[in-house]
């Protein structure tokens, strides 16, 4: 069963990515960016260590989680005067998560109301004040479309998915991200991680000096780990040879788990592998907001995880 079930997660990764190519501006992919400036960097096999588990056995690449921390070192200001490589125009953009049969449909100009019920109907009905029976209609998918149409969410075919649900958790916090009080109030900063929400702000006492933005977390056998924390190291191009894959705007607060930019969709199923990943522009604005030693306090689950 497990099996299958990771089996079922790559093959919708896999699917849905060709929606995201299909509806991306120029529709044209970025390319995985490398290290900003070869050699201006600390040696790549020091800064995330993987875990070999012997000379007869390959490389464990999916530890439990990012629980190695990196090799600490003093980035040179020369280092961190290298900006990380910039996303592809129209990176942001909300492209939907829809089944690749519609994304085809709608490329060819077939423009009819998604009869299908997305993953996340229910929750998405009871935002629009509709009944949340969990059943897609005529009249629901109308009202998801206009929603969609509003925020340039792309295809806006009224399906119910990720995006169009992700849109609405962070409208709704805008205001009062902390209106529960779930995020302790302390007298200097503190980075607040809502596992449930997927969402980050950072509070100095009552008042929000940053966010909420959309984050990606952990997924499930790579949970973001829960509890009180402190940013304890941060490398502007960090880059993980345990993933091989840039990490821009790293700021490290358990481990190897850390707050830092993703060049892909911050919504794309089914989550990270404990980081907290970010879209670049917030992860460097973040970057400016916290400093070492600055506070971290992560709560909830993340759904499905």
């Amino acid at each position: 069963m497990v099996r299958h079930r990771r089996r079922t997660a790559a093959v919708l990764v896999a699917h849905f990515a060709l929606v995201a190519v299909l509806f991306a501006p120029g529709a044209v992919a970025a390319p995985p960016p490398g290290p900003a400036a070869p050699g201006a960097l600390a040696p790549q096999h020091e800064l995330v260590p993987g875990v070999h588990p012997g000379p007869y056995q390959p490389w464990q690449l999916d530890t439990p989680d990012q629980v190695l921390a990196p090799h600490v070192y003093t980035p040179s200001a020369a280092e961190d005067a290298v900006e990380p490589q910039r996303a592809a125009e129209g990176g942001d953009a909300l492209i939907e998560y829809v089944p690749l049969s519609e994304a085809v449909a709608r490329q060819a100009g077939v423009t009819a109301c998604s009869r299908r019920a997305g993953p996340h109907q229910r929750q998405v009905e009871r935002w629009l004040r509709r009944t949340a029976d969990g059943k897609q209609s005529a009249a629901d998918c109308r009202a998801v479309r206009a929603f969609q149409s509003e925020q340039d969410i792309r295809p806006d075919s009224g399906f119910a998915g990720p995006v169009t649900w992700g849109r609405m958790r962070l409208l709704s916090a805008v205001q009062k991200p902390n209106a529960a009080g779930r995020c302790p109030v302390r007298a200097g900063r503190v980075a607040c991680v809502d596992l449930r929400r997927q969402l980050v702000w950072v509070q100095k006492g009552k008042r929000v000096v940053f966010g909420p933005v959309p984050v990606r977390t952990g997924k499930a056998g790579y949970r973001t780990r829960t509890g009180w924390f402190k940013v304890y190291w941060k490398h502007k191009n960090h880059w993980s040879t345990l993933y091989n894959t840039p990490m821009p705007y790293s700021q490290f607060f358990s481990g190897g788990q850390a707050f830092h930019a993703i060049y892909g969709s911050v919504y794309s199923p089914p989550g990270s592998h404990g980081c907290v990943n970010m879209r670049l522009a917030d992860a460097r604005t973040l970057w400016s907001r916290l400093h070492r030693g600055d506070r971290v306090y992560v709560w909830g689950r993340r759904p499905g995880s």
